[in-house]
């Protein structure tokens, strides 16, 4: 955790046109991987156009690592069936948080991704400031599955850098 550069929450908002693993529907969840760390959201029971609004946060040591999306049904007797997967850069995001940008009006867009087969957008995805915060709101195209997409929101959490004061047992936090 000495590389931690900050937190990344990301807001797993929807399911858009899931693929169907069951009878007629799907209990949908997603996970999130980035390196070692591995989290996911709830299970939506019967809906192939989930709303989630589930926010999970990362700690995020190295920047060049790219994040993995999967989606699956929830089974009860059986394994999970895998419901296409996608996997997202975070750079133009980083790129955009060391900035350093203070005070822009709401809704500045300070930069665009347009999609292209090195990542798996399904439209251009906007960098923008909100609410005195760097965000990016992406939709995400499955890949290995015959249909669905999943839309999210990325949202950058520093944190305060701690030192320990010499001759002292306490910590403080330095800006």
């Amino acid at each position: 955790m000495e590389n931690l550069l900050g937190l990344l929450r990301i807001r797993i908002r929807r399911g858009v046109k899931l693929a169907i693993r069951d009878v007629c529907t799907s209990d949908p969840y997603v996970v999130i991987k980035m390196g070692e760390q591995k989290l996911k959201t709830r299970v939506i029971k019967k809906n192939i156009n989930p709303e989630w609004n589930d926010e999970l946060t990362l700690s995020v040591e190295d920047a060049n690592l790219p994040i993995k999306l999967a989606v699956y049904d929830k089974d009860t007797l059986s394994f999970d069936d895998k419901m296409g997967d996608a996997e997202f850069d975070i750079k133009p995001f980083m790129e955009a948080v060391n900035m350093g940008l203070k005070d822009l009006p709401n809704g500045t867009i300070i930069t665009k991704v347009l999609p292209s087969r090195q990542n798996c957008l399904a439209e251009e995805s906007r960098i923008m400031w909100d609410n005195g915060k760097v965000v990016q709101e992406m939709c995400l195209k499955l890949r290995n599955t015959e249909s669905g997409e999943v839309e999210l929101d990325l949202q950058w959490i520093d944190l305060p850098k701690f030192c320990l004061l010499e001759g002292s047992n306490s910590v403080h936090a330095t800006s």
